[in-house]
This record gives C-alpha cells, sequence and structure tokens, in this order.
C-alpha cells in the first residue's frame, strides 16, 4: 500500500506540474525540444514570456526561474525585469534561483542550491550564493570520469524505476556511507 500511496503522489505532482506549465506556456514561455524538466519547477508566471528554455535542458526539482526583482518598487515605483535565458543543453540544479536578465549558456552546469544573479558562460559550472566560477565542465567531467574508475558503480537495476530489491538497497546503502558512487 506504501508503494502504491507514493506512486499516486508522484504522478499528482508530474500531472500538477504539466497543467502549470501548459499555463506558463499560454502566457509566453518557450521550452525547446527534448528538456527534462522535474516536479517543482517555479517559473515567474507574471513574466513567463520573458523565459526562454533551449533545447535538451534538464532542470532539476524546485529550480526557480524569476524574471522579475520587486525590491525597487516601493522605493523607486518599478519592478527590474529581464529576460532568462537556458541555452541548449545546460543543466540547472535542484533549488537553484536563476535571476533577471540572466543568460545561462550552452552546456552549462548550475550546481544545486545556486542563486545565480550573473550570466554563465557557455561550457562553465558555477555555483554558490551568489554563483561563482567552479570549473569548466570539460574539467568537470574529466574528473568525474578518473572518479567512475575507482567509486562504486551500480546498474539501473538499483533504482526504483526497476524495483531495487531491498538487499541492493542495503548494499548500496552501505556502500556509499563514506563515499559518493554511480548509477548507469
Amino acid at each position: 500500500m506504501k508503494i502504491i500511496n507514493f506512486l499516486r503522489s508522484r504522478l499528482r505532482k508530474y500531472i500538477n506540474q504539466e497543467v502549470w506549465l501548459k499555463d506558463d506556456i499560454k502566457n509566453g514561455l518557450k521550452i525547446g525540444k527534448g528538456c527534462k524538466i522535474q516536479p517543482g519547477l517555479m517559473v515567474d508566471n507574471s513574466n513567463a514570456w520573458l523565459i526562454e528554455i533551449g533545447d535538451y535542458v534538464t532542470i532539476a526539482p524546485q529550480a526557480y526561474l524569476l524574471a522579475h526583482d520587486a525590491s525597487t518598487k516601493i522605493p523607486l515605483g518599478g519592478t527590474k525585469i529581464g529576460k532568462i535565458v537556458l541555452e541548449d543543453y545546460c543543466f540547472i540544479g535542484a533549488r537553484a534561483l536563476i535571476m533577471p536578465g540572466v543568460r545561462v549558456g550552452k552546456n552549462s552546469i548550475v550546481a544545486a542550491g545556486s542563486v545565480v544573479t550573473k550570466s554563465v558562460p557557455e561550457n562553465t559550472v558555477v555555483g554558490g550564493n551568489p554563483a561563482k566560477f567552479i570549473c569548466t565542465v570539460e574539467d568537470y567531467l574529466n574528473k568525474q570520469k578518473e572518479l567512475m574508475k575507482v567509486l562504486p558503480n551500480y546498474d539501473d537495476s538499483y533504482s526504483i524505476q526497476k524495483n531495487v530489491s531491498f538487499e541492493k538497497r542495503m548494499q548500496m546503502s552501505e556502500d556509499l556511507k563514506d563515499q559518493m558512487g554511480f548509477r548507469f
């Protein structure tokens, strides 16, 4: 019964996400082909037409795309607004916040929890609050390739989608108590 309730809650999240995105698209949000947008994306629906998501962009859960900044509304009488452009193949980490006027360059990575206040050049990894340059995507991927050789690796039988067994869950939990790993 727990599994059924879990699946129902996940399905509700996806259905609600689709409804909201359809409304945002009606309001001018542009989304390219092949994007993977996880549940909980918060789009600035009052300025959705100022947000463009390129092709094959991945957006992790609960990211924010905020095309306005109302900090100037009361003292100056106007709200700052700016376009947000996520170029092709970029990755936006969970709970990242993309502020108005920001362009995330092609093939770039924004780390989870980052607050992006300035544009990100293509092929760049940024993270933090405010987000700062960490390394190039090439350097990041080379480091991860080397780690794959020495850290635990798991096939997709270790995933919820493949009904991972209790034994495999416990094995993975034990293997990863003091280190990272990779699932393929």
